[in-house]
């Protein structure tokens, strides 16, 4: 139903534009004077010599006779050849007008003739002086042209009575002219605009934008090449645009010969009915290969035997009368069968297309009665009308296609979007999962960290602190002692929760801060001798609270046993690592003494565990700590930087050996 409802549409809108032309026509007639009757004299001749400047009707040589306008003699088929191939065999048919009794032509007079017909030349005088002559090749030269010619407007110059028309065309071919209308500009300018706007600037205008929109489809087809229907509707496009240059070129002399543009014209045909049906093919999806193949046989074999490159080839433009009829039949055949199966397939563009070249190919055929003047040579030829109308529906099949496609494209594009919006979703959802499972066990072992450095650090000191309390071996002092170093343990966690941000600096700061008044109230002097140094990309805070540990364990062994009064802290950078020294002015120590000590083994610990290493070195004026520390922490060791450090229980009193050991 759907289709049927379609093509009603599509029928109204054709019938109303064929309506509306032809009111312009009819509402375009021209008005003034109208020459239909002539004086004809027929000379034949040959070659093409040029007009002369003034000419006397009554001189020319031979038989006048009266003919009613427009007079269009058929021409012969096949002219006859002259024995001189070098010569072409040419007639001279001199037309007189003279202006009937009484007429008086405006002041701005103008002539107008429909059309001429002439594979020649026409020359047109008035009164005896030659005023008009065409200038272009001599088959195409613009016959279908309408003229309009303005009569000389000077002081001394008299309204004209007396035209002479002179067309020098090859013999028995050409020679036909239209009436004659002398008027003013409102008399018979209109009629001359919309004729030569519908019989040459339509065309113009039409194959032009076939051919853009044919260049358009090339460029998608490079994009889609399996889709061939864009490849085939531009070779439609500029075989429409070469066969249509015959209704709008002409007045100027063409770039080629007569001999190609004639091939090119002629031939051209049957190269628009080769690719329509391929076209109408690839519409309704039917194929025929016995159609395909003996269509193309018969445009190669029409193109071949009318090549100019060949010597004896007969010329296109002569034997066209021959090849329009063959033409005419494949064209209605092509025309039928794509009709047939486009209606099969309930395909309303393919229906529309293939009438369309129905009506063209008929057109074709009244055309062909039209140039070879079987009718009146003062009409308007037709299948141009139709290839423009068979154009809009090549176009409207390509700019359907095309939608279809874009519209697939956006289609696709929204799913795309969708899904993608989805899966954006559903990552984000995972990302926010992750990051919570993530917050989780950072919760979680930052939990298990502080666990563990209180239960080693704090929980141990509390445990022998309360072991030597309940044996009663230990005095008040020694209790206080203790409770500081519990204290001490409880800041040192305490501070290594503080965001470092890889600043080592500020760690060491607030490990000065700490234990700079511990060290000033048992009278030994801190010497700060800490610089500049890179920041250390993996410090964070269970790297730290490994720093701090083994800097205080390093600051209470000199404080319990070097009775040192001074203690130097430095920093330096070297290979790519960072020293940090923890130097005394005490007693120093024996290394083989205190080589299994458990304090030292804890310092080595902890600093594998963070990638670094310890040096101690002793001598009889102190001893020196050195912690090396990577500027660049491999990733295996930050693996390990919660590893378990060996503990035990400690005592109040513990030798020097249980503080120190060597690397």
């Amino acid at each position: 139903m759907e289709f049927f409802k379609g093509f009603r549409k599509y029928v109204i809108v054709v019938l109303t534009i064929v309506a509306g032309l032809i009111g312009i026509f009819a509402v375009s007639r021209p008005s003034g004077i109208h020459l239909t009757e002539a004086n004809i004299l027929v000379q034949n001749t040959d070659g093409y010599a040029r007009p002369p400047r003034t000419v006397d009707p009554g001189a020319i040589t031979g038989t006048w006779n009266r003919v009613h306008l427009p007079y269009a003699p058929h021409p012969k088929i096949l002219p006859k050849q002259v024995a001189d191939a070098s010569v072409t065999p040419t007639q001279t048919t001199w037309y007189h007008f003279r202006l009937p009794a009484g007429a008086q032509p405006p002041t701005e007079a103008y002539l107008y003739i429909p059309r001429w017909k002439s594979d020649g030349e026409i020359a047109i005088y008035v009164d005896g002086v030659l005023h008009y002559q065409s200038h272009a090749n001599l088959q195409w030269n613009g016959s279908n042209l309408p003229l309009w010619i303005a009569f000389d407007d000077t002081a001394e110059q008299a309204p004209p009575h007396d035209i002479l028309v002179r067309l020098r065309h090859v013999r028995g071919i050409g020679g036909a002219l239209s009436s004659l209308w002398v008027g003013s500009y409102a008399e018979v300018g209109p009629a001359y605009m919309v004729r030569n706007f519908f019989q040459a600037e339509f065309p113009y205008i039409g194959s032009w934008i076939f051919l853009a929109s044919g260049i358009f489809a090339l460029f998608v087809w490079f994009g889609r090449r399996q889709d061939r229907l864009y490849l085939l509707f531009f070779a439609v496009t500029v075989t429409t645009f070469i066969r249509t240059m015959h209704n709008y070129v002409g007045l100027d002399r063409l770039p080629i010969s007569d001999a190609w543009f004639g091939w090119l014209t002629v031939n051209s045909i049957m190269w628009i009915i080769v690719n329509v049906h391929l076209f109408l093919i690839g519409v309704h999806l039917h194929r025929q290969p016995l159609l395909t193949w003996t269509i193309a046989a018969i445009t190669a074999f029409f193109a071949i035997a009318t090549l100019p490159l060949l010597g004896r080839s007969p010329d296109a433009t002569l034997v066209a009368p021959l090849m329009y009829p063959v033409m005419f039949l494949v064209g209605n055949v092509v025309s039928l069968h794509g009709l047939y199966w486009s209606w099969r397939v309930r395909s309303l563009e393919g229906c529309a297309l293939a009438a369309w070249c129905l009506l063209a190919a008929l057109l074709g055929g009244y055309d062909w009665l039209l140039q070879n003047n079987f009718v009146n040579i003062e009409n308007v030829f037709l299948s141009v009308y139709a290839q423009i109308a068979t154009i809009i529906a090549f176009c409207h099949i390509i700019l359907s296609r095309y939608s279809t496609a874009v519209g697939e494209v956006e289609r696709a594009n929204i799913v795309l979007a969708e899904r993608l919006a989805e899966r954006e979703a559903e990552l984000l959802a995972s990302h926010q999962k992750r990051r919570e499972v993530e917050r989780r066990e950072l919760i979680h072992h930052e939990r298990q960290r502080l666990m563990q450095d209180m239960h080693d650090g704090l929980g141990s000191s509390l445990i022998t602190a309360l072991r030597v309390v309940e044996h009663g071996k230990i005095d008040d002092a020694a209790i206080a002692e203790l409770l500081k170093s519990c204290i001490d343990d409880l800041k040192l966690t305490i501070d290594s929760m503080e965001p470092v941000e890889t600043d080592l600096l500020l760690l060491l700061g607030t490990l000065r801060f700490r234990l700079q008044p511990r060290l000033e109230a048992t009278n030994i002097r801190l010497r700060w001798e800490v610089t500049e140094a890179p920041p250390l990309t993996w410090l964070d805070q269970r790297h730290s609270l490994h720093i701090l540990r083994i800097l205080q364990e390093a600051f209470t062994n000199v404080v319990k046993h070097a009775s040192a009064s001074e203690i130097r802290v430095a920093t330096r950078v070297v290979d790519g690592e960072v020293m940090i020294e923890v130097a005394d002015n005490g007693r120093g120590f024996d290394p083989d003494v205190t080589r299994h000590g458990r304090g030292l083994n804890n310092q080595a610990h902890r600093a594998a565990a963070i990638g670094g290493r310890v040096d101690v070195r002793s001598g009889t004026r102190g001893a020196r700590f050195t912690l090396f520390l990577p500027v660049r922490q491999p990733s295996a060791a930050s693996n390990h930087a919660d590893i378990d450090i060996p503990t035990g229980d400690q005592s109040p009193k513990t030798d020097r050996s249980s503080d120190v050991s060597v690397q």
